[in-house]
């Protein structure tokens, strides 16, 4: 009896023991499942970063979204990828601050603020720096506010970076696994609604007191 086919998504954290989504698939219809599961195929190929871009990148949104240690990369998210394709296509959120460039010209504008702004602290590019010297980079926009950074409002550009990273992030089954998301109600519904209320498919957090909006039970 040959082993069964490991699933291309595995839970980061162990915080849903046994748990992954896309053992729910045969659940949703036909077009969903294809619109899902073709996020955990290959990655889409880099049409809108140059190479030097997407490193840039790369590093900041694993930054963001904490995937930049070395000992957790099984299941990591391709955000540039997904980030690139919606700018090659041009599926944007439909506006953009009236202080900032649109947004493929954002990300391009500040990708290259940021590296430039580590060669100058640092003696390196952004994506080459050590995790120290990148995460004061980044905080360092945050803490601006309103503020101008290289010309740019920083709350704007920090906007940017975030509106997309997390958008990409949690369009992807992975992070469903993270924060035990059963993925979609279409057609099946769900019937226990309720804060605490869980479904037959779904797995309780095995370490509530680790979610800030729990605290400590």
């Amino acid at each position: 009896m040959g082993s069964p086919t490991p699933s291309p998504t595995q839970p980061w954290s162990g915080r849903f023991p046994g748990f992954d989504v896309l053992g729910q698939s045969s659940h949703w219809d036909p077009v969903t499942t294809g619109v899902v599961l073709e996020r955990v195929g290959m990655a889409p190929d880099i049409r809108f970063f140059t190479p030097s871009e997407q490193g840039v990148a790369t590093a900041l949104c694993d930054a963001l979204l904490g995937q930049d240690d070395p000992t957790n990369q099984e299941s990591r998210v391709p955000i540039v990828n997904l980030i690139d394709a919606r700018l090659a296509e041009q599926q944007t959120d439909g506006w953009h601050y009236h202080d900032m460039p649109a947004d493929g010209q954002a990300w391009r504008d500040t990708l290259a603020a940021l590296d430039t702004e580590a060669n100058e602290k640092f003696g390196t590019g952004f994506a080459t720096c050590q995790g120290r010297h990148r995460a004061s980079l980044i905080q360092s926009v945050q803490d601006l506010g309103t503020d101008q950074w290289h010309g740019l409002n920083a709350k704007h550009v920090w906007s940017l970076w975030t509106r997309y990273a997390c958008t990409a992030f949690y369009s992807h089954p992975s992070a469903w696994n993270e924060i035990g998301f059963s993925g979609p109600a279409y057609p099946r519904g769900y019937k226990n609604a309720g804060v605490d209320k869980l479904e037959p498919f779904e797995v309780h957090d095995a370490k509530p007191a680790d979610d800030p909006l729990r605290g400590t039970p």
